[in-house]
């Protein structure tokens, strides 16, 4: 009999499971980041139920900002039977430097922005040589 460590899932299933698109699935699988157990007599995947950990692994270090690139080079340490916390703390730092960055881009930015608006008022009649002379000094 088989236990559940066992028992293998089809594509169709994973993504019942997991919620996550058979498209998806496959293309995870095309980068290296989920390797199917092998394949059914009628062609379809075939998945461990680890799977179902690894996916929510993948989803949860995408929604804090890596890249598929960077998730593969964690999951890379993780089947080498070394824990990837350290690695994951790495990517995470430097993803909080990347972060603060852009925040100080978009706050120049919105100055930037206000300045402009706050000159419409002042706006002269358009100039001929200019598409906007608000924005065009």
């Amino acid at each position: 009999m088989l236990t559940q460590d066992n028992k293998l899932l089809l594509i169709g299933q994973v993504t019942a499971l997991s919620g996550i698109p058979i498209r998806t699935i496959r293309y995870y699988e095309s980068l290296g980041l989920l390797q199917s157990s092998g394949r059914t007599e009628g062609g379809f995947r075939q998945f461990s139920v680890d799977v179902l950990t690894r996916l929510a692994f993948i989803k949860r270090v995408q929604s804090l900002g890596l890249s598929l690139e960077e998730i593969g080079d964690i999951l890379k340490v993780y089947d080498q039977g070394q824990p990837p916390c350290g690695e994951i703390k790495e990517k995470l730092e430097d993803k909080l430097v990347q972060i603060e960055h852009q925040i100080e881009q978009l706050l120049a930015l919105k100055s930037e922005i206000r300045v402009l608006l706050s000159g419409w008022k002042n706006m002269d009649s358009q100039h001929q040589d200019k598409i906007c002379s608000i924005i065009q000094p």
